[in-house]
């Protein structure tokens, strides 16, 4: 059976069959632990500290855009940026590969989801990973989801 991760920093999902992570390196080092081809469904947020909620509260509600150099910790983004290049570090050959040779090859990368509710935040993550879907020849399956929770 497949593995399905969170990566929350406060929030854990009431469904008990989620691996809780709760920051940038947890979620890597699961990854990696498992293999990209071991997990079926990745669920992340965008803001995981206190800089993120900083910028979330003074620029991201105010102005709707977000400037990641007022972030000190990695977001669900870089978790997103991260998995593209896992996926890539372990299938160099795709890249070499057109479009219609993708097309015909399906990958092993999991569905990700975002569950945050930064929506700039969760714009850029289901964008990134839609494109990157997109350009392996794959349905655009990225979304933004409700996922019951604790605190």
């Amino acid at each position: 059976m497949k593995s399905k991760i969170y990566l929350d920093d406060l929030r854990t999902p009431v469904e008990k069959d989620w691996l809780v992570v709760r920051n940038f390196h947890e979620c890597v080092n699961l990854v990696q632990k498992l293999g990209l081809e071991n997990i079926s469904l990745i669920s992340l947020d965008h803001d995981l500290g206190d800089t993120a909620m900083k910028e979330y509260f003074s620029n991201t509600i105010k102005n709707y855009t977000i400037d990641y150099n007022n972030i000190e910790e990695k977001t669900g983004y870089d978790v997103a940026k991260w998995l593209v290049d896992e996926f890539y570090n372990k299938n160099p050959d795709r890249i070499e590969m057109t479009r219609s040779e993708k097309k015909q090859t399906p990958i092993k990368f999991p569905e990700v989801v975002v569950h945050s509710h930064n929506p700039v935040g969760s714009g850029n993550i289901t964008g990134y990973l839609n494109n990157f879907l997109m350009n392996e020849g794959q349905k655009q399956t990225c979304v933004r989801v409700e996922i019951e929770h604790t605190v």
